[in-house]
């Protein structure tokens, strides 16, 4: 699977079905960080269809170790940048950098 040729949603129900996973199984391991209980499998159908995105890094990091996809993966396809990375840097140069080299390795 790369990157450009899936959205969040197929990479999910992608994996998903290789653990042989309905939605409701999947639904149920995933976990909200506010209250601790599962997502519903409506919002997952959501996701999988891309109707929805998921709504926190939280999220994004459940279906990452439940599904044992990378997490950095994962974030790329939400078009999100991780909280705790955004928020450890105010250095402009080093950003800059960091996305030119990015570019350069995803288009070698």
């Amino acid at each position: 699977m790369s990157a450009g040729s899936v959205t969040f949603g197929q990479a999910i129900s992608q994996a998903r079905k290789a653990l042989g996973l309905n939605q409701k199984k999947l639904a149920e391991r995933v976990m909200k960080e506010e209250s601790g209980a599962s997502i519903s499998p409506q919002y997952l159908n959501d996701i999988e269809h891309d109707r929805r995105s998921p709504t926190s890094d939280h999220l994004i990091r459940e279906f990452a170790t439940v599904l044992n996809v990378d997490e950095g993966y994962l974030f790329v396809l939400a078009g999100k940048i991780p909280d705790d990375i955004r928020k450890s840097t105010n250095d402009a140069d080093k950003i800059v950098a960091a996305f030119k080299k990015f570019r350069e390795t995803l288009t070698e």
